[in-house]
């Protein structure tokens, strides 16, 4: 496959940006997006140039670094990590725009590298749990039901890749913090801090600047791991019950 790459590239985080294009061949259908960008990064480490910075890590869709905006798509044409995509989603001769996340929460650092350590920062305002900690538990020693078992794991798929928020219109995150607030709230362990998580949570979010939720629904359409639209009426649910109970005191 011969293609034309219109990369973004930004040196750092106060320069300026802007499109560059350049043609890649043999490029084989088999190939994941990733691997095309090395092929990509090697013509112009032999040319001289400075190759394209992007994230990655696992290549396995596990880990939720390798944000891409294909075609004005987050992670491209499928419903899957970019690291997981297939050149096999394209023709030959094709011409891709590849873009980093746009959101004001998620600042360039350089090409297509962006800051998320505003997700790190949510969690660190409640996700967690404050159970003891040491020898691992007996599987029995904490009945689930299996609903919220379910439920739980539904929503701790969540690989923190950023998607919802680069393709809400709003720039909201409302559907990550939602999926690791409903996560630890359904479980027995995540008890004790159920009303603290979700208010600490969600002020944490609105805090680092992310957009409204309008309920679009373009967040549980780009998400990979397909945490569904309900997550956020959930969280909302939560959020209200919390409030209510505060107000009380």
């Amino acid at each position: 496959m011969r293609l034309t790459l219109r990369v973004w590239r930004q040196k750092n985080a106060d320069a300026d940006g802007a499109m560059s294009t350049y043609e890649v061949d043999g490029i084989s259908p088999d190939m994941s997006f990733l691997e095309m960008l090395d092929v990509l990064n090697e013509q112009l480490v032999l040319s001289g140039e400075d190759p394209v910075a992007f994230d990655h890590d696992c290549r396995e869709g596990i880990c939720g670094a390798c944000s891409l905006v294909i075609n004005g798509d987050a992670h491209g044409p499928e419903r899957t990590t970019t690291c997981q995509l297939h050149m096999r989603s394209f023709e030959d001769g094709d011409t891709i725009d590849i873009e980093p996340w746009r959101a004001a929460a998620f600042p360039v650092v350089k090409d297509l590298v962006v800051d998320r350590s505003a997700f790190d920062r949510i969690i660190q305002a409640g996700g967690y749990v404050t159970a003891p900690t040491g020898s691992a538990p007996e599987a029995h020693a904490t009945p689930v039901p299996k609903p919220d078992a379910d439920y739980a794991f539904e929503h701790a798929e969540c690989i923190g890749c950023g998607a919802c928020v680069a393709a809400c219109p709003n720039g909201a995150a409302m559907l990550f913090t939602s999926a690791k607030i409903n996560h630890l709230n359904v479980l027995p362990q995540g008890a004790p801090e159920r009303e603290t998580r979700v208010l600490d949570m969600v002020a944490r979010m609105d805090d680092e600047g992310f957009g409204g939720c309008t309920l679009a629904g373009e967040c549980a359409t780009a998400c990979p791991k397909g945490i569904p639209l309900t997550s956020i009426t959930s969280m909302n649910r939560e959020w209200l019950r919390a409030t209510r109970k505060a107000s009380r005191r």
